[in-house]
Order: structure tokens, then C-alpha cells, then sequence
């Protein structure tokens, strides 16, 4: 898998400056800027319709943002088409899972290498040649690197609809992985899982970034894995960035308080970014 590349070892490796996007009169993010550097896991956090899912799908290149820029190791990407930009190194997973349900586990991870191939239609449809050959070379690739790691080789024929939840999720992550990414961009990549699936993924997450040098750019509401596993956190409200920084620095942020509980009880928030468990308002 390729490492993250850049300039300089303090060069950010994406970049988001005053992006701005509306929906006719409705500004889903104003002015949402921030950093990810190289090898680091960074997390986007916030209330519910904080404009967390828009910021994804704008860095990704599925929507198009009024105002401001999208910086991938230096270059302007924001015009780029999110195609491209997954060729790139830009890959991401999908809040709603997002498989082909009526494939197998092994297909759809392999389409995640769709960027990258070379093969032309004819060689394709007579499958020789390079045809041949990238595909000895992918089928290696997923089924002795991305399925070993991710501990799928069970499930590597089974169609997709027959699989749990959490499966189908480590599938996706699967398939993004695939795409070779320099970022690996997850969009709430534990949400629905129990605690024993949370934790698997949160291995996985931190082996891709510490074993395969991939940066990782993450929205979740899980606070203990955000605040266990991240460098970095960007939170949002009404969408704009209220605070960023270090976990421990957020958790203590007035304004992140505000955001999450109005008015409510500010030791029960801090015990939740924790990840600790309440029970009738007592940890």
C-alpha cells in the first residue's frame, strides 16, 4: 500500500480552506477549514446535522462548494471529479453502507481497484494480455494483503446481503482499501456495531495507519474511539468549525460543551468523550 507523500514531513497532506456549501438558501458548511497531516488519524465530530456528511462528500468531490478550496498534497482538487480524485489516493467508505449486494465479497472489494486499471475494452473482453495480468496482480493484492488483514477470508465468496452489519461494514473499509489510498476517509465507519465489532475495527483502523503509513480523515460519534484513536479534532456545529485540536484540548473546549448539551450537565459530557458509561447521570 502507498504511503502518504508530500513536500516536507510538516506539509499537510489535505487541506480544506473556507469551504463554503449551500442547498438553495441553506448554508450546510460555512467557512470550514483545517488541516490533516501525513500518517495521522483525524477525526470530524459534532451534533447530529452538523454538516459532518456534506464536509465528506465535498472532499470526496460528490458535491461541488460555493466558496473555498480542497487542497490534496498541494494541488487545488476542488473542481476535480471525485473519479479522479479517487485516483488520486482520496478513497472513502459511506455512512450508509453502499455494497453490491447481489456480488461477493471478493468482487466488490476488487472494484475498488476500478481507478487504477489500465486494460483497455478489447483486451478486457478477449481478457489477454495486460487484462491477464492486472488481474493476477489485483486478485493477489486483495486476497493476500487487504482480506488477510481485515481477517474476511471466511467470508471472500459469500454474496454480500448475507452478511451481518458489521461484516458488510469491514467489507467497505475492504474495498476502500483496495483503491490504494494515501487518505483513507471513513464516514462513521463503527456506527451500529457492538462493542466487540467497535473494537476490531478500531485495531484495524490504527494497524492502517501505523502498519501501511495511510493517513485516515474519520467522522464517528463513538467519543472513547475518537478520543483513543485521534491526532486531531475538528468539531462542527451548524456547520462551522467551533474547535479543533487535540483530544484531550476539545474534550475541555466551553464552546464543544455548548454544542453538545446546551444548558445540560458538563461533567456528563466530558465522561461520555471519554467513553465512559452513564447510567441516570451517574459514571
Amino acid at each position: 500500500m502507498q504511503q502518504a507523500l508530500s513536500a516536507s514531513a510538516d506539509a499537510p497532506v489535505l487541506q480544506v480552506e473556507a469551504l463554503t456549501l449551500a442547498f438553495g438558501g441553506v448554508k450546510a458548511l460555512t467557512g470550514v477549514g483545517f488541516s490533516v497531516q501525513p500518517g495521522s488519524i483525524t477525526a470530524v465530530i459534532g451534533p447530529n446535522g452538523a454538516g459532518k456528511t456534506s464536509l465528506f462528500n465535498t472532499i470526496s468531490g460528490f458535491y461541488r462548494p460555493s466558496a473555498g478550496r480542497v487542497l490534496f498534497e498541494g494541488a487545488d482538487i476542488t473542481r476535480t471529479p471525485a473519479p479522479q480524485r479517487a485516483k488520486l489516493g482520496l478513497a472513502r467508505s459511506f455512512q450508509n453502507i453502499a455494497l453490491f449486494r447481489g456480488m461477493t465479497v471478493l468482487d466488490n472489494i476488487k472494484l475498488g481497484r476500478h481507478a487504477h486499471l489500465k486494460t483497455n475494452v478489447l483486451e478486457a473482453l478477449f481478457y489477454v494480455g495486460r487484462a491477464r495480468r492486472e488481474e493476477a496482480e489485483l486478485r493477489r493484492d486483495v486476497e493476500e494483503r487487504i482480506i488477510d488483514f481485515l481477517e474476511i477470508d471466511h467470508i471472500r465468496h459469500a454474496p454480500v446481503s448475507a452478511l451481518p452489519y458489521g461484516l458488510q461494514k469491514r467489507v467497505e473499509m475492504a474495498r476502500a482499501l483496495a483503491m490504494q489510498p494515501r487518505v483513507l476517509m471513513l464516514d462513521e465507519p463503527v456506527a451500529g456495531m457492538n462493542r466487540e465489532e467497535t473494537e476490531d475495527m478500531a485495531r484495524f483502523i490504527l494497524d492502517v495507519r501505523d502498519e501501511w503509513g495511510v493517513t485516515v480523515l474519520m467522522v464517528e460519534h463513538d467519543m472513547g474511539m475518537v478520543m483513543d484513536l485521534s491526532d486531531h479534532v475538528v468539531v462542527l456545529n451548524f456547520g462551522q468549525v467551533i474547535a479543533q485540536g487535540a483530544p484531550a484540548q476539545v474534550q475541555a473546549d466551553p464552546e464543544v460543551i455548548r454544542a453538545y448539551l446546551g444548558a445540560g450537565d458538563v461533567g456528563d459530557l466530558r465522561r461520555k468523550l471519554r467513553g465512559e458509561q452513564t447510567v441516570a447521570g451517574v459514571a
